[in-house]
């Protein structure tokens, strides 16, 4: 019996002292880990927000590049990571949606793995045409494409990048089946675009947006920015960084460099944890539809 009351007031006294810790924190600086190479579009999104929401709590954000196997390896790195509020991740549509049906083995399960934060951001995927295709919205590219798809060509970053799986949602929505010409990376693809060797690419509006002009038109699809940490990382915590989520996206310094370059801030109700909760997984039912309709998979 005295076994049991000491265990029991030892559990008492842990619990108590990770509740002091959750109410403490952050007392050091914290590391946000950006699951792509540096230089890419998550990069402005991520230096601006790890600086500001740094401001908010009071202690530097460390941003850190971890890429490859299209952003898990790094979202991984945050699902192994102790759940004390020192490490998270700046998630995307690939890292917690896409990824879910396009690797036949996912190193982690995106709804169960993780604590959701905050969504931040939405980026419009646009349909980027070369300039002598003879359409001016829409409704003429696909009847354009219905009638010479044995002749056209898509591009895309890489085989299950967002860009290549933007562009096989629409086909599929479309009824389109075009040849997929995947390049390593999206600047060579919009090279050969700009050129005229392939018809068209979907590409993220932060990208696309100096080519625009040439002849894009939007379609109904998003990628997408949200906050995550460790599964078991105490509540209180969650909401500390949810909150300096949301003061950050209310910070006009910020607004107006992401607005400029086409990115698109959620409404106040799709701020919170609980929300995002949901919205990954409808995210994932979404994108496994085009995914699977495509046959692109991934060991």
């Amino acid at each position: 019996m005295w076994k049991t009351v000491t265990a029991l007031v030892a559990v008492a006294s842990l619990a108590v002292a990770t509740g002091v810790k959750a109410e403490e924190w952050p007392t050091r600086p914290i590391t946000m880990i950006n699951p792509f190479a540096a230089g890419g579009p998550n990069d402005v999104l991520a230096r601006l927000f790890a600086q500001r929401m740094g401001e908010i709590l009071g202690q530097p954000i460390v941003l850190e590049n971890i890429g490859g196997a299209g952003g898990m390896n790094g979202a991984d790195r945050v699902a192994k990571a102790a759940p004390d509020g020192y490490t998270f991740l700046l998630g995307t549509v690939g890292t917690q949606a896409q990824n879910q049906t396009l690797f036949k083995k996912p190193a982690y399960n995106s709804t169960t793995d993780f604590k959701p934060v905050a969504l931040m951001v939405e980026a419009p995927l646009v349909l980027v045409a070369r300039n002598d295709l003879p359409v001016k919205d829409m409704k003429e590219f696909v009847a354009y494409a219905r009638a010479n798809k044995d002749k056209m060509q898509f591009a895309s970053a890489g085989t299950g990048s967002a860009i290549h799986l933007g562009c096989a949602l629409m086909n599929m929505v479309t009824g389109l089946d075009i040849v997929h010409v995947p390049y390593r990376g999206a600047n060579p693809a919009m090279q050969d675009l700009m050129s005229g060797r392939v018809d068209y690419l979907c590409d993220i509006v932060t990208t696309a947006k100096p080519q625009i002009d040439g002849g894009a038109v939007e379609v109904e699809a998003y990628t997408w920015n949200a906050f995550f940490l460790p599964k078991a990382t105490p509540d209180a915590i969650v909401q500390k960084l949810n909150h300096a989520t949301v003061e950050a996206m209310k910070t006009p310094a910020v607004r107006e460099k992401l607005e400029s370059a086409g990115l698109k801030f959620v409404s106040d109700e799709r701020t919170t944890p609980e929300y995002l909760a949901k919205f990954v997984q409808s995210e994932i039912a979404k994108w496994a539809v085009p995914i699977k309709a495509s046959g692109v998979s991934v060991d």
